[in-house]
């Protein structure tokens, strides 16, 4: 028994290796509020004991990092705090015309009921043909497995693989969506604002290069 806990905590040390959080727990210090109306990141999060980021769901925008981000495997967890919703994780966000409130971006959709669905925001592709409809004004790759997402109220994880414009999202450790050819293939990472609060836990990212 020894041996086996000593092998799975060896793992997990092994997993965990180079990983970095990208919130400080502390402040939003690293991070950028976009939003309309314009607010205050205090405004829209907050941090709360332990660390954990709670959002407020509004106003309709996104907190983003400052820095850019290329090759990297990004562990986020999330929870409804109260009614679920809509919210997003949104990577590779980079300059150019935006889609309403939204940037230029690869949407990895939290929504209640969607989880792990991935969305081209913007001028963002893919080589993957969508599921939504011809001329949808939402553009929609759903995910492929099962839903996966917990409870409302309980935490789920989403590990993102992203890898020279390959994506993969894992939520709950079942496998759920995979792109390739993703453009843009590198810059910001952001977690939406779209009306319902949420709350983020561990959210850490390990470079792949």
């Amino acid at each position: 028994m020894k041996k086996l806990l000593s092998a799975a905590i060896l793992t997990l040390c092994a997993q965990s290796a180079g990983a970095v959080d990208l919130f400080n727990g502390r402040d939003f210090s690293g991070w950028t509020l976009q939003t309309t109306p314009a607010a205050k990141v205090g405004d829209a999060f907050r941090v709360l004991p332990g660390g954990v980021i709670a959002s407020a769901g509004a106003p309709s925008g996104f907190l983003a990092t400052t820095e850019n981000y290329r090759n990297y495997k990004l562990h986020v967890e999330w929870r409804w705090s109260g009614k679920p919703g809509n919210g997003g994780v949104l990577l590779h966000i980079t300059p150019g015309t935006f889609d309403r409130v939204w940037p230029v971006s690869l949407q990895v959709q939290t929504k209640n009921g969607n989880a792990g669905d991935l969305l081209p925001m913007a001028a963002a592709s893919f080589a993957e043909p969508l599921t939504s409809a011809p001329g949808a004004a939402t553009r929609i790759k759903a995910h492929t497995a099962a839903d996966s997402e917990k409870p409302v109220g309980e935490w789920n994880e989403c590990d993102i693989v992203s890898r020279d414009g390959t994506v993969e999202v894992t939520v709950n450790g079942v496998p759920q969506n995979r792109v390739t050819q993703v453009s843009p293939a590198s810059g910001r990472i952001g977690f939406q604002l779209e009306g319902t609060p949420y709350e983020l836990r561990n959210v850490t990212l390990t470079p792949l290069d």
